[in-house]
């Protein structure tokens, strides 16, 4: 019997492979009958399993051939950045001479998607993932030693975010205790609005937040998963390339206009591992860690090129998985950043829906 939900293609591979061993073999003949195959010997049914979601983002479970998965999600995540900066001198620690800057920004960012996943053969799957974004940041900065007053603004913008293409590969068979072996490639377009397309005031401070980045990506990476009843571990790695473009753009006016030339966007480094477990048959609890490390961001600004630091963006993976149907299933992920540079924290909920078997 197949596993039920996303791990279920994954597995099939095991499974068929442990039965074509056992039983795939046609009868002999014997004395009386005919000498071609009579029958072939049953496969020996699975137990049930619980539908068991790995990596929901990055890829490792395949859709069975012939099988179409349409899942849509919606997804909150939310990151409060506070600083206080100090330009001037330090006498002693708590004596300070100079002016003190406090900011504090406060980002939400709703996602909805529609994610569509074709297996085309038994090894391979391709995917589509279409995102609608609404993202809302509130800045706060004040300058308590000049006029004790807050500058406060309040930035909006939705629409259609970054459209998503992949392709799954499932390397090897696997075998009895072994890991599966799947590589992934995923391209990111840019059908949102980056952050130099969206409108600026003269002063060259957007008035209006971005929905996608505006640089296109390419991802490759590889997952392994080895299966040990009642879980499943996994482990990836991979890179994420994004391709730097001649922006040639003018934001703000008069002595504050910024003329926007080259933007090397930084690449990525992406890892992530964790296991899922059984808790029944129709309900599955996962945990995990990713870490992605991010190179400096190169930007040509008034022919003067800046570059930004590096990043490290870790988040802790917290997921639960039900089985709602044999064709629907409903999961809830949680990610809490552990790092100052990830987000403080995102849910996403998925409802994969089997529309063709």
């Amino acid at each position: 019997m197949r596993w039920r939900g996303e791990m279920g293609g994954v597995v099939r591979g095991l499974v068929m492979a442990c039965a074509l061993g056992a039983g795939g073999a046609p009868a002999l003949a014997q004395e009386g009958t005919p000498s071609g195959p009579v029958g072939v010997a049953p496969e020996e049914e699975e137990p049930e399993r619980p539908d068991v979601q790995a990596m929901a983002d990055v890829g490792g479970v395949l859709t069975p051939a012939g099988t179409v998965v349409i899942e849509p999600s919606l997804q909150y995540s939310n990151s409060q950045v506070n600083r206080f900066t100090f330009q001037g001198v330090e006498i002693l620690p708590t004596f300070l001479v100079g002016i003190i800057e406090v900011e504090d920004v406060d980002r939400d960012v709703w996602t909805s998607a529609v994610d569509v996943r074709m297996g085309l053969t038994p090894r391979l799957e391709f995917g589509l993932k279409v995102p609608y974004v609404y993202r809302s940041e509130r800045r706060s900065v004040s300058i308590p030693q000049v006029d004790n007053s807050t500058t406060s603004q309040r930035l909006d913008g939705d629409g259609v975010g970054d459209v998503e293409a992949s392709l799954h590969y499932q390397l090897n068979r696997g075998s009895a205790g072994g890991p599966f072996y799947i590589g992934n490639l995923r391209y990111k377009s840019i059908t949102g609005r980056g952050p130099f397309e969206v409108d600026h005031n003269d002063s060259a401070v957007e008035t209006e937040a971005a929905t996608g980045s505006g640089f296109h990506a390419l991802e490759l990476s590889i997952t392994g998963l080895v299966v040990s009843d009642p879980a499943v571990l996994y482990g990836n790695i991979g890179y994420l390339r994004n391709f730097p473009r001649d922006v040639d753009r003018t934001i703000g006016a008069g002595d504050q206009a910024l003329d926007i030339g080259r933007v090397e966007p930084g690449d990525a480094l992406r890892m992530s591992l964790g296991t899922s477990v059984s808790l029944n048959p129709r309900t599955s609890f996962s945990i995990g860690y990713k870490h992605d490390v991010i190179r400096p961001t190169r930007t040509e600004i008034n022919n003067t090129t800046f570059e930004s630091d590096s990043l490290g963006v870790g988040s802790l993976l917290l997921g639960v998985s039900h089985v709602v149907s044999p064709r629907v299933t409903a999961s809830v992920n949680l990610e809490v950043g552990v790092t100052a540079d990830a987000p403080d924290m995102a849910i996403t909920f998925r409802m994969p829906w089997t529309v063709l078997q």
